[in-house]
């Protein structure tokens, strides 16, 4: 049976009163329209016409239309895009699916999509419980982070007795809630348990464990469905790993 480390999704559900009201003041008991100064009866007022819900305020003004490359950050957003212009791994495609179904579009995430779905270790698969979480952010690691790992630390999280190493790696590259691009500095406590520590703005953001050197961010704001995410050029260990 394969283990799923259980996220936690944030937000609570609230409940949504809707007041129907008829709106309307009294008809008058007379049927004569009002006359006009000169004696002819009024027009009807056909000037001030009752506002239709075509005429509210549209979807752009509450954010619905909202650039997904608005918010990025990061020294490699360019060359993401460059690299990957169009189609379901770009910036705007990674907006339409949800985390792993995004990451697993994206070209340079193949190692973190075989990682959390079961490919690198039948025992750990993360999709479901990535996929169902709301609100959270999620420092990805590209490919080269992986090829930078010790080879016998990556052939330890394949093996039975490294699946619950792995799932602690992976859950560690985690956060419940949504880490700002705009103001990203803080220590955000990660699905693992331990936490994360951001510093740092614009081109120049890092995300250290406290295990070994910082991580940079790539190009991070990368918007999902359910997760903001930050490419990342390490890949981070918990500092009990």
């Amino acid at each position: 049976m394969k283990r799923s480390r259980t996220l936690v999704t944030l937000g609570a559900t609230s409940a949504l009163v809707l007041t129907l009201a008829a709106c309307g003041g009294e008809q008058p008991t007379g049927g004569t329209p009002d006359a006009t100064p000169d004696g002819s009866a009024s027009a009807p007022t056909e000037e001030m016409p009752m506002e239709t819900p075509s005429e509210s305020p549209s979807d752009d003004a509450m954010g619905g239309d909202m650039d997904p490359a608005a918010n990025l950050v990061g020294p490699g957003c360019e060359d993401y895009a460059a690299a990957v212009p169009d189609g379901a791994g770009s910036v705007s495609g990674m907006a339409q699916d949800t985390v792993t179904v995004a990451a697993s579009n994206n070209p340079l995430l193949t190692q973190l999509t075989a990682a959390v779905s079961g490919q690198l270790n039948p025992d750990v698969d993360l999709t479901g419980d990535l996929d169902a979480a709301s609100g959270i952010t999620v420092f990805a690691p590209v490919d080269d982070a992986f090829a930078a790992l010790d080879p016998a630390t990556l052939e330890l999280l394949q093996t039975p007795e490294g699946a619950d190493t792995l799932a602690s790696v992976l859950t560690f590259h985690v956060v419940g809630e949504t880490v700002d691009p705009s103001a990203p500095d803080g220590t955000y406590t990660t699905l693992e348990g331990q936490d994360l520590t951001v510093s740092g703005s614009g081109d120049s953001i890092t995300v250290e464990s406290g295990a070994e050197t910082p991580a940079n961010v790539i190009c991070g704001g990368v918007q999902t469905a359910n997760a903001t995410v930050y490419l990342i050029d390490g890949v981070l260990m918990p500092p009990a790993a």
